[in-house]
């Protein structure tokens, strides 16, 4: 029998649009505080009905984006690979990061210097394959570095919408087989990788893309994402999962949901490690 999920997240205490380095953010876009905080415990309180374990960070000011946990790193059993941030701002989140895992007793993985990976936001396992997101925070090279130290086949997927700039935001695993996408997110060649490894692919369409609903947290049959996302939640029913909307706007102004506010420390659900 599957454990109850772990899953790690933060606390938007210092949460804020503090700078632009992706095109969601506008610092004259300001968040709400108290409605980012609804919205958090809103999506933490719903992950823990559905059995999930919830572990928490401690907030740090002057880092308002380590309320996105699923760019920490990429958790493969016992082993976290750390993210290496392309952008700066983000880096100084690696070292609260590092040492929580470290107290939890996982084994800390640090990329090579040079390369740029940022975690799970870039990294989703689907079957056996770890599906991996290049070009706008990740590089291939950091993927075929990962790949070889797991063991693992790794599949790059070009990213060429800026506004779906990590892999997170326009691909969702929904189990060994199955996955909801955003089509218009890769270029060709990528669409086609897609297409001979995921048995189903369902793509999720513009406006609800742009609501980020392929940002999803996945839980055995339950499927976690943004509201006002009505066709997906119809194609999820259909197929047997049950849709539950949760309002993450505040978090959208930064370019992040549900999937972006959590990490599964024991590994994404739809992971088969053999």
């Amino acid at each position: 029998m599957r454990n109850a999920p772990r899953i790690l997240m933060c606390p938007p205490d210092h949460y804020g649009i503090e700078y632009e380095i992706n095109p969601w953010m506008k610092r004259t876009l300001a968040s709400v505080r108290d409605v980012a905080w609804h919205q958090w415990r809103t999506l933490r309180e719903t992950l823990q009905a559905l059995g999930a374990t919830i572990e928490e960070m401690q907030p740090q000011p002057g880092l308002p984006d380590l309320v996105f946990t699923a760019n920490a790193g990429l958790m493969f059993r016992e082993r976290f690979f750390s993210s290496r941030f392309l952008h700066e701002v983000r880096a100084k989140e690696s070292p609260y990061f590092d040492a929580w895992f470290e107290a939890h007793g996982f084994q800390v993985v640090h990329l090579p210097e040079g390369m740029y990976h940022e975690g799970a936001g870039d990294a989703l396992f689907c079957g056996p394959a770890l599906f991996a997101g290049y070009r706008t925070r990740s590089d291939v090279h950091a993927h075929q570095w990962v790949a070889r130290e797991t063991g693992v086949r790794v599949l790059p997927l070009e990213l060429v919408n800026p506004r779906f700039y990590h892999l997170d935001t326009c691909f969702c695993p929904l189990s060994p087989t199955e996955a909801i996408y955003f089509p218009d997110a890769f270029d060709a060649y990528g669409r086609r990788v897609l297409e001979a490894h995921v048995e189903t692919l369902i793509p999720v369409e513009e406006s609800e893309a742009f609501r980020f609903g392929c940002n999803a947290v996945v839980l055995g049959k339950t499927v976690v994402h943004n509201s006002q996302c009505p066709r997906l939640a119809e194609n999820l029913n259909q197929r047997g999962y049950r849709s539950i909307e949760v309002e993450l706007d505040e978090f959208l102004k930064a370019g992040g949901s549900s999937k972006c506010l959590t990490l599964r420390i024991d590994g994404e659900e739809a992971a088969d490690w053999g």
